[in-house]
């Protein structure tokens, strides 16, 4: 279908960057069979409680960091205690090679990853508009998209209301956010299912994030 329909690069806002299909099918296998190891790790895929009472629809797990609303601990404090396993470096590797992708300026060689959120999404799962404001540089996102196509809605620094853009975010595509666009607000209204790429080995959609917290 991309090669009949093109879907080009876009700048959807300043320090805002959506490379389409930027990992191939091997690397997203490759990346697929990563997260069912982490997901069977030390701290297990949860879905997180907020301090309201709701529950996320998605299903996480943190590598590096443990990520709780609204904080970074080295242990899952939500979920038995037991200690974070360890950033991967595979992950630092890919991380400075999107953010290379994305910006084209070497900024890459100066990133430093150091806690990975894996979401799963089934076909009811989205996310509500957020921002990602627990770290204390403003390093940028990288989010690597694998499975089922999402709508991707990514706002403005103010609110959650309008301007914002829909993107489709497809298996393979990256999408990084930084500069001026780091703390814009962001979620996923929905996925698409029966739009991941043939091959791809599980149902729904995965989405790995990568962020530069500054908590030494």
């Amino acid at each position: 279908m991309d090669a009949l329909i093109p879907r080009p690069r876009q700048e959807p806002a300043p320090g805002a960057v959506h490379v389409p299909g930027w990992l191939d099918l091997d690397r997203q296998r490759e990346l697929v069979g990563l997260c069912r190891t982490w997901a069977n790790g030390p701290v297990p895929m949860r879905r997180v409680t907020m301090p309201t009472g709701g529950v996320m629809s998605v299903r996480s797990v943190s590598l590096g960091w443990h990520w709780l609303p609204y904080r970074y601990s080295r242990t899952a404090d939500d979920a038995g205690g037991g200690a974070v396993a360890p950033f991967p470096e595979v992950l630092r590797t890919l991380g400075r090679d999107a953010v290379d992708a994305a910006y084209g300026d070497g900024s890459g060689a100066s990133y430093e990853p150091d806690a990975a959120l894996v979401n799963y999404y089934d076909d009811a799962a989205k996310m509500g508009m957020h921002q990602d404001r627990e770290e204390r540089v403003n390093a940028p996102v990288v989010s690597l998209s694998l499975g089922t196509t999402c709508v991707f809605r990514f706002g403005n620094t103010e609110n959650r209301n309008r301007p914002w853009q829909d993107v489709h975010l497809a298996s393979g595509d990256l999408f990084v956010f930084g500069g001026p666009s780091r703390f814009a607000y962001h979620g996923v209204l929905k996925t698409l299912p029966g739009s991941a790429p043939a091959g791809i080995g599980f149902e729904g959609r995965l989405n790995i994030t990568l962020r530069q917290t500054g908590l030494g």
